[in-house]
C-alpha cells in the first residue's frame, strides 16, 4: 500500500505543527540517495568481504543465508559475532575498511533520492537543523553531500562505529547526533527507509517518518510499526508555500 492522504497530512504536520522539529535526522541510504543502485549492486561488496573471509579460513562463521546475502553489512555482523566464540585476529577490522572502501567509491555513482535536496534546502530555510544517521560509514555520507553541493545544510553526520552491535537498530548514531546538536529526543524526527530505522527511532524516542521507494519497503516498515510512511516526498513538496 502506498502512503495514503493520511499518512502525508500527518507527515506534514509532523514537520510543520507548532515550529516544526528543532532537528530532522536522515538515514543516508535511501531518504537521501541511493547508494547502491541496480547498475552498482552491493553484492559485489558483499562478495568481496566474503572472499577475504574465506581467505582467513572462517567461511564456515557464515550461514548459508549470510553466503547469499547482498548485504556487505550481514557479513561484517556475522564476523563480529564469531569473535565472542573463538579468535578471528582482525578479521574485523580490515572487513570494517572494505566496507568504508566500498561504500565511499559507491558514494560517487549514487543516485539522489528524488525530491531529498528541495526538501533539505526548505527545512534549512525554516531553520531546522538537520543531522545524518546511518550504518553506513560517515566518510561516504560525508562524500556524497559534499559532491551534491549539500554539505553545508547538514550541522552533523554519524555513522558506523568500530563495534558492529552499536549499528540500528540500537539507537546508538541517533545519540551520538542528538547528544552533538544538545537537542533531547522529542525535540527531533527521524526520516528513515527501513524497520531498523524505525526500531532506533523509537528506542531513542524519536518520532519517525518512514519513506519506502517500493510496496515492499513500505509494508516492512509498516510491519514493525511505523505509523507515517510515504512512497516519496512528493507529497510533502506539495504542500510547500510557493
Amino acid at each position: 500500500m502506498a502512503g495514503t492522504y493520511e499518512d502525508a497530512e500527518e507527515a506534514w504536520q509532523l514537520l510543520t505543527d507548532g515550529t516544526g522539529p528543532a532537528c530532522v535526522l536522515f538515514d543516508f541510504d535511501g531518504p537521501l540517495c541511493r547508494l547502491f543502485p541496480p547498475y552498482n549492486s552491493s553484492q559485489s561488496l558483499a562478495d568481496t568481504l566474503r572472499e577475504t573471509v574465506a581467505g582467513a579460513g572462517l567461511l564456515d562463521v557464515l550461514s548459508p543465508a549470510e553466503l547469499r546475502d547482498k548485504d556487505p553489512h550481514v557479513v561484517l555482523r556475522a564476523v563480529h559475532r564469531e569473535r565472542r566464540q573463538r579468535d578471528v585476529g582482525d578479521l574485523v577490522a580490515r572487513l570494517e575498511l572494505q566496507v568504508t572502501d566500498g561504500e565511499r567509491r559507491a558514494a560517487r555513482t549514487a543516485l539522489p533520492t528524488p525530491g531529498a535536496a528541495e526538501l533539505i534546502k526548505w527545512l534549512t530555510g525554516r531553520g531546522t537543523r538537520l543531522a545524518v544517521v546511518t550504518n553506513n560509514a560517515a566518510a561516504a555520507a560525508e562524500d556524497y553531500l559534499r559532491a551534491k553541493g549539500l554539505w553545508e545544510s547538514f550541522a552533523v553526520v554519524h555513522g558506523r562505529k568500530a563495534d558492529p552491535d552499536l549499528m540500528k537498530p540500537h539507537p546508538d548514531v541517533l545519540d551520538r547526533a542528538l547528544k552533538d546538536l544538545l537537542l533531547s529526543p522529542d525535540e527531533a524526527v527521524m526520516i528513515g527507509d527501513t524497520p531498523t530505522d524505525f526500531m532506533a527511532a523509537e528506542q531513542a524516542g524519536v518520532r519517525f517518518l518512514g519513506i519506502g521507494r517500493n510496496a515492499g519497503k513500505r509494508q516492512l516498515m509498516r510491519d514493525a510499526g511505523a505509523k507515517i510512511v510515504l512512497a516519496s516526498y512528493a507529497p510533502l513538496l506539495a504542500r510547500i508555500p510557493r
